[in-house]
């Protein structure tokens, strides 16, 4: 395939993928401005809030600042008015993955990966700063250089792994292909080994991911009660239920990897001072979100034998 075609392709790959994460938050906010706030809505406040969501969605660090008069009616200490947000959503970040690794694989299908990568990755940096330029509120914030590279580390990383793979899986020329076939020249076998141990990782990934899945829906089932509770004390009407609902889903892969590190047996933080581990638990207070219930409030030893099972 000629190039051009190549870089047109990619950067409609980018320009798709960013497009998709700015409307996966734009869709839901903009329903919350209608119905929530009716005529009193500041629509032009909707753009910088979708901009931060999909920047914090792709792993930048969101710095919050609540107003003064905020802090007055909820009773808050005015030392606690500003904070960093940095436990992303991490589904915002996986969407934008799985794009770029499909786009590495038609790069390399179409015979000039390399062309591929540079211009995708190029295109989509370029959108991440035009989002950070036309972005911004006094509300929350973020560093202008992290909202450029960590959105586009984030696209680049997968595309490159994916047209790297599949040329090493599929190219019949090039320097990859050269540089497999003479690993695979090796003696006695020693050819294979690459090749075996990128699948035995990957199995091992995939499988350690799936078994945090399996351990959060466990805490879900049995701490049910708990998630209900918290639902109930937060006494929102259907629209902010919809909303509370749509941000836990946004987190689902955070809490897969919550879980597998639950199973592994190290664990994990929820905050500052606290500690959720097979060996033991400590809470402390935590944000009454309604998902979070389902974290133990006590464990037992023989939660230790858990680890066996990434062993496996």
């Amino acid at each position: 395939m000629h190039r051009l075609i190549v870089v047109i392709l990619a950067a409609v790959d980018a320009a798709i993928t960013a497009a998709v994460g700015i409307a996966a938050t734009l869709a839901p906010l903009t329903l919350l401005w209608v119905l929530s706030l009716g005529g009193t809505a500041d629509w032009g406040a909707l753009w910088p809030a979708g901009a931060v969501v999909w920047q914090f969605g792709n792993l930048v660090p969101v710095q919050v600042t609540l107003p003064g008069d905020y802090l007055a009616v909820a009773g808050i200490d005015p030392g606690a008015a500003s904070f960093v947000l940095s436990l992303a959503p991490l589904a915002f970040a996986g969407f934008t993955a799985i794009s770029a690794a499909r786009s590495g694989v038609r790069a390399s299908r179409a015979e000039s990966w390399v062309t591929g990568v540079i211009a995708g990755s190029l295109v989509f940096a370029a959108l991440a700063a035009l989002i950070a330029l036309s972005s911004g509120t006094g509300l929350a914030a973020v560093n202008g250089w992290q909202a450029i590279l960590f959105p586009a580390l984030v696209f680049s990383i997968p595309l490159l792994i994916g047209a790297a793979v599949t040329e090493w899986c599929e190219a019949g020329s090039g320097f990859v292909a050269r540089l497999r076939d003479r690993i695979e020249a090796f003696p006695h076998g020693w050819g294979e080994v690459p090749g075996l141990i990128a699948r035995g990782s990957a199995v091992v990934l995939v499988g350690l991911f799936g078994l945090g899945a399996l351990a959060f829906a466990v805490a879900l089932v049995l701490r049910g009660g708990e998630v209900i509770a918290l639902f109930e004390a937060a006494h929102v009407d259907v629209l902010g239920a919809a909303v509370v609902t749509l941000a836990q889903l946004a987190y689902l892969p955070t809490l897969a990897i919550w879980g597998m590190a639950f199973v592994a047996g190290p664990g994990f933080a929820v905050g500052t001072g606290t500690a959720v581990s097979p060996a033991g638990t400590q809470l402390g207070l935590i944000p009454g979100i309604p998902v979070l219930g389902a974290l133990p409030e006590s464990t037992t030893p023989w939660l230790l034998l858990l680890a066996l099972l990434p062993v496996a």
